[in-house]
């Protein structure tokens, strides 16, 4: 549908001599002559039909018209400007939208975030929801999640493995001699998760070993429970890898399982050349390499991956 819309340079310079109350201010605030804005507003007012102002000797008198269109006028310019600065902001700084579960980002993906503005301090990082269990968005720059490799349309990298090892606090670590020591009602469980410990248990030689101890919805809950010592918490890397370095968690045995999936990036092709997120990407890539990762580690994992269709 057309829209019939008068001049807005004439609406500018109606709406700039209603509100300062004469065509001498409206001229100084728009940088025209006062005879400019005159004539604009005639023209406004011969496009209208109507009369804007009452022209007296000394000053402009607004008409009922007039008042009404101004009243109108001045809220959908302060909207049209504060538009125009918010789409001019947007441009000027580049934005990666990341989709990360609550634990990632908090537990690995957040305390190294730092390091990334240091490097790329003009791009802008959002954070929403995701994780294996929420589908990738069309609002997502990139995913973070644990899985098989296999996201139909989608390019997946590979990150790190997800190794399973179970964590507890130092005091109640000191106690624990063998898996069995470890009481089953001690065992923190993650609601879905409950692989996690079969996984473990079977391989330390206890498969009739039954986890029974508080359940949480996410491993981030689990990990601090485990670190105030409600009991042993299931835990799976990168999450506990700043825990066991700073020592607020310790790891009992040294048995690790593969959890059977592992982490990587996901997005979409048409990102790939995009300057911001191609920045973010090798940022990630080292850090999710570390200081123990080679050369020849990071050259692979640079290289472009094919999408997995």
């Amino acid at each position: 549908m057309s829209r019939r819309l008068p001049s807005l340079n004439g609406i500018k310079a109606f709406e700039a001599a209603a509100r300062t109350g004469g065509f001498a201010a409206a001229a100084a605030e728009l940088n025209v002559s006062p005879a400019a804005i005159s004539r604009m507003v005639q023209l406004l007012e011969a496009r209208l039909g109507v009369a804007l102002f009452e022209r007296r000797a000394n000053r402009l008198v607004p008409t009922a018209a007039g008042r009404s269109y101004h009243a109108g006028l001045t809220p959908l310019l302060d909207a049209l400007a504060a538009l125009t600065d918010q789409v001019t902001a947007a441009s000027a700084s580049r934005v990666l939208t990341i989709g990360a579960g609550p634990t990632f980002a908090s537990r690995w993906l957040i305390p190294r975030l730092a390091d990334f503005r240091r490097q790329a301090p003009d791009i802008a990082v959002r954070f929403t929801t995701g994780g294996g269990g929420v589908p990738f968005s069309d609002d997502w720059t990139c995913g973070i999640t644990l899985g098989l490799g296999r996201w139909p349309g989608l390019v997946a990298e590979r990150l790190f493995a997800a190794d399973l090892l179970p964590v507890t606090a130092p005091a109640l670590a000191a106690r624990l001699g063998h898996p069995a020591d470890i009481d089953p009602a001690a065992m923190i469980r993650v609601a879905h998760a409950p692989e996690d410990w079969p996984l473990w248990l079977a391989a330390a030689g206890l498969p009739r070993t039954t986890a029974r101890g508080p359940e949480f919805q996410y491993y981030g809950q689990a990990l601090q429970a485990a670190g105030d010592g409600v009991g042993v918490a299931m835990g799976i890397r990168p999450y506990i890898d700043d825990d066991l370095a700073a020592g607020r968690l310790v790891s009992p045995f040294q048995l690790t399982v593969p959890k059977g999936q592992q982490w990587y990036l996901l997005y979409r092709g048409a990102v790939r050349d995009d300057p911001g997120f191609t920045a973010f990407r090798r940022w990630l890539i080292a850090a999710a390499t570390g200081p123990a990762g080679t050369e020849a580690d990071m050259a692979a994992a640079c290289r472009p991956a094919m999408p997995l269709l």
